[in-house]
């Protein structure tokens, strides 16, 4: 399932582009969460006596942007096949606090064993994506894109991503499987840069892309004695970014080049983006991010 669409923030327009795992996956994942909550049953919900249908509208107490609803609706499914779930509010679009940004209905039992685990995805998911939105904005007017980061919660690292491509973001590579990326720890266990792309570099798989990361001027000009195609500027300040675009660009205009540090935030990015860097990559959204607040407000009613 794909989600990509164009929307408009204060005084920018953002595009992004999600997309969620096939269900042959995706089902293993909300499967599992699923058994670890209800365990060996839902003490509570089955209690209940009478055979009940409810309908169920989510509230959001707090404001941002949505993301995860395709999910939550999964989650539900997968209890009854029954259920019915509407998305009010589109993937990818700001809502407002006490705005309703969803509704389902279906059989009580499989709507109160699924509430609990179809929200907090929900609501992790709409923190991710709310943050990133707001460092694409900072940067949208600038040829630079900002990236996130491989810095995720074990598990879920495939729905966080999509988070932040819900928010904005262009994914970086998903797992060690997706590209080469050449860092400093490879460079010291093979004994120098030179060394390390010489190793590394040979029958990678095609059409897979290299990155070395760098951290001073003297590497970039190592590297570039080499045919790679992006360099990564780890922790450097901003004059010193921009010296190693300049030196990039004029030996070869072909590499991408990306900033990426701990100390870029919301005040800095800008300023990076600004230096002509392709990409500007940060792990907040995934970090520091805190949940959105989302209730189920249940109105039960008795069938049979």
């Amino acid at each position: 399932m794909a989600y990509c669409k164009s929307f408009k923030g204060s005084n920018t327009s953002v595009n992004h582009f999600g997309v969620l795992p096939p269900m042959l996956v995706l089902d293993t994942i909300l499967r599992s969460w699923l058994l670890e909550d209800i365990g060996r049953g839902d003490r509570t919900t089955e209690r209940l006596t009478k055979k009940l249908a409810g309908k169920a509208k989510w509230k959001a107490k707090t404001s941002g942007v949505i993301a995860g609803l395709p999910i939550a609706a999964r989650i539900f499914q997968l209890l009854d096949e029954s259920v019915n779930f509407l998305s009010i509010v589109p993937e990818g679009v700001f809502f407002q606090q006490g705005e309703i940004v969803a509704e389902v209905d279906g059989p009580v039992e499989a709507l109160l064993m699924g509430e609990q685990v179809a929200l907090n995805i929900v609501m992790r998911m709409s923190g991710i994506a709310t943050l990133t939105r707001k460092y694409v904005e900072k940067i949208s007017d600038l040829p630079a894109k900002f990236v996130d980061m491989r810095k995720t919660t074990p598990g879920v690292r495939i729905l966080e991503r999509y988070a932040t491509a819900v928010g904005g973001a262009v994914n970086h590579r998903i797992g060690l499987d997706d590209g080469v990326i050449i860092k400093k720890n490879h460079i010291i266990a093979a004994g120098g840069i030179g060394q390390a792309i010489t190793q590394i570099c040979q029958g990678i798989p095609y059409p897979l892309t290299v990155e070395v990361e760098t951290g001073s001027l003297d590497e970039i000009e190592e590297v570039l004695q080499y045919r790679i195609d992006s360099i990564m500027l780890d922790n450097m300040p901003v004059n010193l970014i921009n010296q190693a675009v300049y030196m990039i660009r004029q030996h070869e205009s072909r590499i991408k080049i990306e900033a990426s540090s701990g100390n870029i935030n919301l005040e800095s990015i800008r300023a990076v983006a600004k230096t002509g860097v392709d990409y500007v990559s940060s792990s907040a959204p995934l970090t520091l991010s805190t949940w959105s607040d989302i209730s189920m407000e249940l109105q039960p009613f008795e069938i049979g």
